[in-house]
């Protein structure tokens, strides 16, 4: 008789399943408990026609961003807004070490891959921020939805070529400046002619995803949609 049930359910006894977003026991490993649960807004439509952000009715027009200034991006599409719950999640995965809230986060996402998408590519960090944290949160998220939905992913496809500030407090101008010409291409013959799946943690001003959008698209991707856990809604963001 094999050993790994027996020690599975000690273990499960041990250590039960938690709540990602609070730590409760709950009855499976990557599930909410039911607060945790309520608390958190899935998005889907009525959103932008182009860009995704929520709309409070039923239409599918764009929103007065997309209208003023058409981004280059295919759409933004985020499994929720940031809030408590998913804010906690990701401050867990990013800088706790939970990274299987990786697999989490990424299940939330697989229902969002963009239609026809060729390559996932996580948003890359600095060599210096991978040596400190050890790890990108993106590139494990864009690992997980790889085994979920079947599309590959490439971790080293795209590439930082300059560490770059924190991002956090700056506007939307000064974001913008700060990641501008940060990013290069490692494998053009990865993207070329492809539709990209663009994955990151946490979409707040677009400023970061923008940047790794048009080095993309300039190393000829056919199209770059951005996949991510939670969307800033709102003035209250990371």
């Amino acid at each position: 008789m094999s050993l790994a049930a027996p020690l599975q359910f000690i273990a499960g006894l041990a250590l039960p399943p938690r709540c990602p977003g609070c730590g409760a026991v709950t009855g499976e490993d990557h599930r909410f408990c039911a607060t945790c649960w309520g608390a958190l807004r899935f998005l889907a439509p009525p959103w932008c026609a182009t860009c995704q952000a929520p709309f409070d009715y039923g239409i599918s027009e764009q929103c007065p961003d997309c209208l003023a200034e058409p981004p280059r991006h295919a759409g933004v599409f985020a499994a929720v807004a940031y809030g408590d719950v998913a804010r906690t999640v990701a401050l867990r995965l990013k800088y706790g070490g939970r990274i299987a809230f990786a697999e989490t986060v990424g299940r939330q996402m697989a229902r969002l891959m963009p239609a026809g998408a060729d390559l996932i590519v996580p948003v890359p960090l600095h060599r210096w921020r991978l040596w400190s944290r050890g790890f990108n949160q993106a590139a494990l998220i864009a690992t997980s939805l790889a085994r979920a939905g079947g599309v590959p992913a490439d971790p080293l496809a795209l590439r930082r070529t300059r560490a770059t500030p924190m991002l956090r407090g700056l506007g939307v101008n000064a974001r913008a400046r700060a990641v501008k010409d940060a990013f290069a291409i490692s494998r053009p013959e990865r993207v070329r002619g492809k539709a990209i799946a663009l994955v990151d943690d946490i979409y707040t001003s677009g400023a970061t995803t923008d940047a790794c959008t048009a080095t993309l698209l300039a190393a000829g991707a056919r199209s770059v949609a951005i996949l991510c856990w939670a969307r800033v809604l709102d003035s209250d963001g990371p």
